[in-house]
């Protein structure tokens, strides 16, 4: 199993792994590697005993699933051997257990063939700098539900904050993070981002033309003095012209971006051997237009290795039409698709249905989410494939 740790905008780090497993011919959903999501508010308490590692990696192993997504900070906290940040819930852990689990699952996920990828969640960079580094909507709100006003009757808003990706200071304390992680535990074998993008709302808008029908994030105040130093123009009231409108929307965009790259230059300088990968908006127009996370770039210039497409739906027929659409561009990364177990906990069959679908237009690999709501009767399935 591979081991990779995730970054996001919010404040995570989940490990991961992903390649060929050789399972066999006996149906295209055998021949499609699998992965599962693993956070740090699971049921299963998975980094706070031997045996629930011992646990995970048995059940990796019975479902065919060779990659692992394991969140190892969270709202602040390093769950972690973190020389930076709040090591209060690490501490909890090695006491819990007598041993750094996350050394433990890595050496087990590793005999095992296993890859692990890390994601990582920053609250603590609010605590540095306070909530100037979150990014806002355009009428300068932070992002989340805590700060309600007269349009949250007509538009909902994500309740988690989102950092802004054009300050500076969130890029650097990123870096940080993903250096620490990768230095620290040399048996990941890449970083998995998450959250690289800005905040999603409904209904969402098609770009800064349409503000007023609707809200959009990226007004952070930084990013907001950083674009009228590059181009003499003020996005709250300034952008006239059709021209004017697309500088912004790109300016966002480019701010996404220009950070997925830089931490996956400094991953790679460190190791080229390491995977970079995110979790991604499966409507891609709508990631580009609304979200700014222009994915599709990604893979086309080989920033990322691969993307996990985030197809949490009941609705069988819009998965098939997301994932044909998304599996066209692959060109030098490769697609991933991520289901929502979790809305089918109750419904096996559905998910074993949506799993066969999904399988059966060949994607480069399926990801589970998440890790608590796999039972029994699914892992003796997938185990049969």
């Amino acid at each position: 199993m591979r081991r990779i740790i995730t970054i996001s905008f919010i404040c995570c780090v989940f490990l991961f792994g992903a390649q060929d497993l050789g399972l066999g011919n006996d149906s295209l959903a055998a021949d499609t590697p699998r992965g599962v999501w693993v956070s740090v508010f699971s049921e299963s308490r998975v980094l706070y005993s031997r045996e629930a590692v011992t646990k995970l990696i048995a059940l990796c192993k019975q479902a065919k699933i060779s990659q692992i997504y394991l969140q190892v900070y969270q709202s602040g906290y390093a769950y972690y051997d973190s020389g930076q940040f709040d090591r209060l819930k690490y501490e909890g852990m090695v006491k819990s257990a007598g041993v750094d689990t996350i050394d433990f699952l890595l050496k087990e996920a590793r005999d095992n063939n296993i890859k692990v990828f890390g994601h990582n969640s920053n609250a603590d960079i609010i605590k540095r700098f306070g909530r100037e580094v979150l990014t806002r909507d355009q009428h300068l709100r932070i992002s989340g539900r805590e700060n309600p006003g007269e349009s949250d009757k007509y538009y909902l808003r994500e309740e988690l904050l989102f950092l802004e990706p054009g300050d500076q200071r969130v890029a650097k304390f990123l870096l940080s993070v993903v250096e620490e992680v990768i230095e620290r535990y040399p048996l990941f074998n890449g970083v998995h981002l998450d959250y690289v993008r800005y905040p999603m709302t409904v209904p969402f808008i098609p770009g800064s033309r349409f503000t007023k029908y609707g809200l959009s994030y990226g007004y952070g105040l930084k990013n907001i003095e950083r674009f009228k130093e590059w181009t003499g123009l003020d996005c709250l009231f300034g952008l006239q012209r059709a021209r004017d409108y697309m500088l912004w929307d790109d300016w966002r965009r480019d701010q996404i971006t220009s950070l997925v790259r830089r931490i996956a230059k400094m991953v790679k300088e460190k190791s080229p051997d390491l995977l970079i990968s995110s979790a991604v908006i499966p409507a891609g127009e709508r990631a580009y237009s609304s979200l700014f996370q222009d994915w599709p770039l990604w893979l086309e210039e080989g920033i990322v290795d691969y993307v996990v497409l985030m197809n949490y739906t009941l609705d069988n027929q819009l998965t098939k039409e997301l994932v044909r659409s998304s599996l066209s561009h692959r060109m030098k990364g490769k697609v991933f698709i991520g289901l929502g177990l979790y809305l089918m906990k109750d419904s096996p069959n559905a998910f074993i249905e949506q799993y066969k679908i999904v399988a059966s237009l060949s994607p480069d690999g399926i990801a589970i989410f998440s890790y608590d709501d796999i039972d029994s009767a699914l892992v003796k399935y997938l185990g049969a494939l």
